[in-house]
């Protein structure tokens, strides 16, 4: 039972990375190919919130209905019910601190701020209990902090290697930045007092960990307004299909008012569809707007020369490709949408034309 359960949890994730890339798995059987029908909507947007969402809880339950022995009604409950319950746990204590430190470990390098990504990595293994991780989130982080900057000074460095154009780099990034979480860590960088290694630690985390924020702050925004809409909606069509069976199985006196009611239900359908796919083109085009700024980072990092600038191209890297991932996320939703206006507008002309 053990083998065939892990014989099925391979297929599923070898058929989830096939379906990832855009290729339909075919399945050969008795002298035919038969074609794997295309993935659900649902099933595309658990996918999405198993791989991007920030909550490490909110991934972990979408994982769990993707791969159940029975995924449509797994999906269903997580839709239902599963998705606010590992949100709510993600506000707990616990949760939270590790999320916090996971995003610290993912955000710093070794080589330019070795004892805070030391330190979270610590907490991420063996070492990681659940005080020790709260311990960090209320005071061993800045520690941390301030004995990188205590290193990085003495060996001086990043700082020797500031630029007039580093500075000016930084004053626009505060003042024009598309993340409100990189505009305000610029700005902390550059306020009164600031020194020069306010301007080296921003190179070394304060940019990527801004840019992270930003990142989250957009990834749970969307997917708090996703699920509301969708669960709305759901509840729409099903008002709308029974009130076109309704219509339908209506004695001649009460038919037209009860086509009345099919047409205004289609017609709520409708209207519920459009702040979403608004919603979704704007995400769109803020995502492309991020995708396109961390590509000009990225080539600024690579003509740069010095440390500090070497500190942040990777990190623009990898944020550039989750936004470029945004991007054609926004673009599934928009056509989910879409598909469900156009059935809203066919389910009024369907109860206009044939009852």
């Amino acid at each position: 039972m053990a083998g065939g359960k892990r014989a099925l949890l391979r297929a599923l994730g070898v058929a989830m990375a096939l379906l990832a890339t855009g290729v339909t798995p075919a399945y050969a059987g008795q002298g035919t190919t038969a074609v794997a029908a295309a993935p659900s909507a649902d099933w595309v947007w658990v996918r999405y919130l198993a791989r991007a969402h920030p909550y490490s809880t909110v991934r972990t339950a979408a994982w769990s209905a993707l791969v159940s022995s029975a995924p449509d009604a797994a999906i269903a409950e997580f839709l239902a019910t599963g998705y606010d319950y590992a949100v709510s746990r993600a506000q707990e204590g616990r949760a939270r601190n590790l999320d916090f430190v996971r995003r610290v470990y993912e955000t710093t390098t070794a080589e330019y701020a070795p004892e805070v990504h030391a330190e979270a990595q610590r907490l991420l293994g063996s070492g990681g209990t659940d005080s020790a991780r709260d311990l960090f989130v209320r005071s061993g982080y800045e520690a941390a902090k301030a004995r990188d900057r205590v290193y990085r000074d003495a060996v001086g460095e990043q700082k020797r290697a500031l630029l007039q154009r580093d500075r000016e780099t930084v004053a626009a990034l505060a003042a024009n930045d598309p993340g409100e979480q990189v505009r305000l860590s610029a700005s902390y960088a550059l306020r009164q007092g600031a020194t020069d290694d306010d301007l080296v630690e921003f190179f070394a985390y304060g940019w990527t960990t801004g840019a992270r924020l930003d990142l989250e702050v957009y990834r749970i925004r969307r997917a708090g307004e996703n699920m509301r809409w969708r669960a709305a909606v759901i509840g729409l069509v099903a008002d709308a299909e029974a009130a076109e069976r309704a219509a339908r199985e209506a004695g001649e006196e009460a038919k037209a008012q009860a086509k009345a009611a099919a047409v205004r239900a289609w017609q709520e359908v409708g209207a519920q569809t459009a702040p979403a796919r608004s919603g979704w083109e704007q995400a769109g085009e803020v995502a492309a707007r991020q995708a396109g700024n961390w590509h000009a980072v990225v080539l600024a990092a690579t003509a740069a020369q010095g440390p500090n600038w070497t500190s942040i191209l990777q990190p623009a890297q990898d944020t550039e490709v989750a936004w470029q991932s945004e991007t054609d996320d926004t673009a599934h939703q928009v056509d989910y949408w879409a598909a469900l206006s156009q059935q809203a507008l066919d389910g009024e002309q369907r109860v206009s034309d044939s009852l």
